[in-house]
């Protein structure tokens, strides 16, 4: 466990488990500050590290106004005036618009990562560092916890947030400071005699965080992060044998069609099997959130014993037939004529990408007119085959130069780098492009049986 020591490298260890997936910072990075110590600290060091080891790479800070409190705007200035003493380019990104009644929280990090992901691509930047320490992954493991939250059956929640996640297929989330601990940030700080802006939210017991955050104690602190190192490599385990799977028998003889073959059914590794069925329910139904695994694990048993031929789950149709279990998205539900836009995300499973900005072009469901069914491989019914294909987009007018991208949904939005294996065999599967090389190592530091840092 990172504790930053008053040591002449402890910038260069931070970013230690970057430096060892060989990244290259000449590409730069942006660092989120929100002016907290968290994040103030983050800065430093990163600013530390890039003029030592990479002083002609960019680097570009960036304060997200959720434009929730009167203060914000004050305090994005303030950042922007330390950010500017030290030389570093500033950018204050605002959330506009109406703000949701009920799911504040979760819509406010939505807009942030979305806001920090246009400057980096502005920039032409393809990571976006954050100041996540040990305590907040530990508050979350706790909140999740007493939550009762076990995603897929083996508590894959539990692994807490990734050292680095894929936000919309292009830029790194990445949390260098997953290692460190809060007070040692604040200790750093106050040594080099920097201050920093508390937020008052962070007090505010109306909110699940800060609630957790004054309960836990160092015995607490411990537990939790045991357990989200457990669950991290259990996730990343469960991850390579659901990729293994899907790899060994799935394929899509057309698109929107997914092809599994008998023996799935007859694999004893059982975990793995329900994961990637529910992996493959949500890529067909396009849907972010896989099906919940104890329906899945029902379907998956009455496929396996032949008391289920056809049925509906997590708006995909699923068809046994004698030569395999097909997946497709259903007919019922699929998005109604719209314009297109670039970057429009169409029913979960495609992005719009117009390469010709003359005229307007409008997407529906009903693709696939082009299709000869002599092409399909014997073992493929023709009525599903035509079925998948209505269900996907077409551009009208058809001349006009638009790309229909697939994407690996479930993770289109966002991709923990625990899953990283698994959504790399739904994008070979699906067509779509491959999953780039993570910034760092999926797993956070954790060695099993030894003592937790202290600050």
């Amino acid at each position: 466990m990172l504790t930053l020591e008053a040591e002449p490298d402890r910038d260069a260890r931070v970013f230690f488990d970057i430096d060892l997936c060989k990244t290259d910072f000449s590409g730069g990075a942006v660092v989120a500050i929100s002016g907290g110590g968290d994040s103030t600290a983050l800065l430093v060091l990163a600013n530390d590290f890039f003029c030592t080891h990479w002083p002609d790479a960019k680097l570009v800070a960036v304060t997200v106004d959720h434009a929730l409190r009167p203060a914000s705007r004050d305090e994005a200035l303030k950042v922007g005036a330390f950010c500017a003493g030290l030389g570093i380019a500033h950018h204050i990104q605002v959330w506009e618009g109406p703000k949701p009644q009920s799911g504040l929280l979760a819509a406010a990090r939505e807009a942030r990562y979305r806001l920090l992901a246009d400057v980096a691509r502005a920039e032409g930047v393809g990571m976006v560092l954050t100041g996540h320490t040990s305590d907040d992954q530990a508050e979350t493991v706790t909140m999740r916890r007493e939550r009762g939250v076990a995603m897929g059956g083996e508590e894959r929640g539990l692994a807490g947030m990734a050292p680095a996640t894929l936000f919309d297929g292009d830029v790194w989330i990445v949390r260098p400071l997953l290692g460190a601990r809060r007070e040692a940030l604040r200790a750093l700080l106050r040594e080099r005699k920097i201050g920093w802006i508390e937020d008052p939210t962070n007090e505010d017991h109306a909110y699940e965080r800060p609630r957790v955050r004054s309960a836990i104690d160092e015995k607490g602190f411990v537990s939790a992060m045991r357990a989200a190192g457990e669950a991290a490599h259990k996730r990343c385990d469960l991850d390579a044998r659901t990729a293994a799977l899907i790899g060994g028998h799935a394929s899509r003889p057309v698109a929107g069609l997914i092809r599994l073959n008998p023996a799935f059914l007859a694999e004893q590794d059982r975990a793995a099997a329900i994961h990637a069925l529910r992996l493959l329910l949500a890529a067909a139904g396009g849907l972010q959130m896989p099906p919940d695994t104890e329906r899945t694990a029902s379907l998956l048993d009455g496929l396996t014993e032949g008391t289920v031929r056809r049925a509906t789950l997590a708006r995909a149709l699923v068809d046994a037939r004698r030569d395999g279990v097909f997946l497709l998205r259903e007919a019922r539900g699929l998005p109604e004529p719209m314009r297109a836009t670039d970057g429009l995300i169409w029913d979960g499973r495609y992005r719009i990408a117009l390469q010709d900005g003359d005229g307007a072009v409008s997407i529906r469901a009903g693709g696939g007119e082009g299709f000869v069914a002599e092409a399909l491989p014997p073992d493929v019914p023709e009525s599903l085959a035509r079925a998948a294909l209505a269900t996907g987009p077409i551009a009208i007018p058809s001349g006009k130069n638009v790309a229909l991208v697939p994407l690996v949904a479930p993770f289109a939005r966002f991709l923990p780098g625990f899953d990283l294996e698994s959504a790399g065999a739904l994008a070979e599967l699906a067509g779509a492009s491959p999953v780039p090389q993570p910034p760092m190592p999926p797993v956070p530091p954790f060695v099993p049986g030894k003592d937790i840092g202290r600050p």
